[in-house]
């Protein structure tokens, strides 16, 4: 009985888990014992990071079967299951997850002073949801969870975000995600009428009808096209952004923004092929001009993290093409910069809170010369920059070589305008970097001078790590996740 009980929580439940107990623990301890109300929280973080690297390790790349499979009844009278279980696909944005937390909480150390408790339990309770969600095999529980992300969200903008718009953003942020995924409600509920389960081992070898994959294929777009974003429901993420506090921009950048891809991944395309085959010509015209887009759009802003906000939409359209490629290639490197991404984006949006935390103002007009007044923070942010340019041997350059392979095999015309993407990236990237760094320092803007201190370098050490380890040595990705993109192609008759 011990051991049986033993086997069935020791790998996803008790990853889930953690993170869980570590916020009904912190409701013990009263509000004034700030200091142990951290530890609480850190350790809690840090545990389930731990924790995370020993799925990898026990992996089994030479199948494409969901892997540490745990099944709770919940609704047995509709067929409806709490069923866990992860693959090739997703277990690096399990493990991404895992390591941004902390970083949040480290981020918050000593700026949240009002609200810590509620501050920490909201980010636990959000890697709870966030790592539920990829995790999640059965339909409807994976559209509750997705839907429940949001809310720690919300609270976490409209409490702590900055005091000019962040109610608006909040309710923005809550309502373009919630109005979208009501259509995928209606589709998951007319599934579950039709074949009487909502478990996506058996979805995937059910064959809807044509008319019916367009449907639902629709639907589904409309929860995740906003989440990604895609253009025009892209509005929210900008003005999330700019009202969001450090670390609510690390997690909205480094994992929300994947819930979208990931969604189209697992369920749109495997589901539902002819619809996405018919509809592949429509994502590359809107990810096509989202590229080309937002990167001018980007130049045009004069707030870093509008900055920040409207290249990660270009980023993010970007993997939709690899993605609906519909090829082992463009598949295969959508992930990779997906996974980047929530390294660098993440990493530049902890370098404009460290010049917000000195200055309080993220305007660039008033920036310029922190070359010669923070020497280590302008070489970190210069790493960062290169990396945000995909530049060969950082996180982002074979991810995106691979997406320019697989599309080129399907579109050379979608290849060439996402190429050119690629070259207004690093026209943005390289403006705000000198405009920020080069230059005359202005005296009368700025006054208060000094580099990272050493909880900040800490936290800047393992995003440089991680960058440079993915671009130098990238295979560790492939070689995990080969066989599920091989399944998922060949599922779809893709190839």
């Amino acid at each position: 009985m011990l051991e049986h009980f033993c086997e069935c929580y020791s790998n996803l439940s008790g990853l889930i888990l953690c993170p869980v107990l570590g916020s009904i623990t912190l409701l013990f301890i009263p509000n004034s014992r700030i200091r142990s109300i951290r530890l609480i929280g850190l350790c809690a973080s840090l545990i389930t990071f731990l924790y995370s690297p020993v799925l990898r390790i026990q992996f089994d790349p030479s199948t494409a079967k969901s892997q540490f499979v745990e099944s709770l009844r919940w609704l047995p009278y509709e067929n409806i299951n709490f069923y866990l279980g992860i693959d090739g696909i997703s277990l690096f944005f399990v493990i991404l997850t895992t390591f941004l937390i902390p970083i949040c909480i480290l981020v918050g150390w000593s700026g949240m002073r009002s609200y810590g408790k509620e501050y920490i339990t909201a980010s636990l309770i959000r890697e709870f949801l966030m790592i539920a969600v990829f995790c999640m095999l059965d339909l409807l529980l994976f559209y509750v969870l997705s839907e429940s992300v949001p809310i720690p969200m919300l609270i976490i903008i409209g409490v702590w975000g900055s005091r000019q718009r962040k109610i608006k953003a909040a309710y923005q942020f809550f309502l373009y995600t919630l109005l979208g995924s009501v259509f995928m409600l209606l589709a998951i509920l007319l599934i579950l009428l039709q074949t009487g389960t909502t478990d996506l081992q058996i979805l995937l070898t059910t064959e809807f009808s044509e008319r019916r994959q367009i449907f639902l294929w629709i639907a589904f777009f409309a929860s995740f096209a906003v989440k990604v974003p895609m253009v025009p429901v892209h509005i929210w993420l900008p003005e999330a952004h700019v009202e969001a506090p450090t670390a609510g921009s690390v997690i909205l950048a480094g994992i929300l923004l994947k819930l979208g891809t990931y969604g189209f991944l697992r369920f749109s395309i495997p589901m539902f092929p002819e619809a996405t085959l018919c509809f592949t010509p429509f994502i590359y015209t809107l990810s096509a001009i989202a590229i080309i887009y937002t990167s001018l759009t980007t130049l045009r802003q004069i707030d870093l993290k509008k900055i920040i906000a409207y290249s990660s939409v270009a980023h993010m359209n970007f993997v939709t093409i690899g993605m609906f490629s519909l090829n082992i290639q463009g598949i295969g490197g959508s992930i990779l910069p997906m996974l980047s991404h929530g390294l660098v984006s993440s990493a530049l949006f902890l370098c404009v809170g460290v010049l917000y935390d000195r200055h309080k103002t993220r305007l660039v007009r008033y920036y310029g010369g922190l070359v010669s007044t923070m020497p280590n923070f302008s070489t970190i942010f210069f790493f960062f920059t290169l990396a945000n340019m995909s530049l060969p041997g950082t996180s982002s350059f074979i991810g995106e070589f691979l997406i320019l392979v697989g599309a080129f095999q399907r579109n050379s015309l979608v290849a060439t305008l996402a190429a050119l993407g690629m070259i207004l990236g690093a026209a943005y990237s390289l403006w705000l970097y000198n405009r920020v760094v080069s230059g005359n320092l202005k005296p009368d803007f700025l006054h208060k001078f000094s580099d990272p201190n050493g909880r900040e370098v800490f936290i800047f050490i393992p995003f440089l790590v991680g960058l440079v380890w993915m671009g130098v040595h990238p295979k560790v990705f492939p070689d995990r996740m080969h066989t599920s993109i091989s399944n998922l192609v060949q599922h779809g008759k893709f190839h």
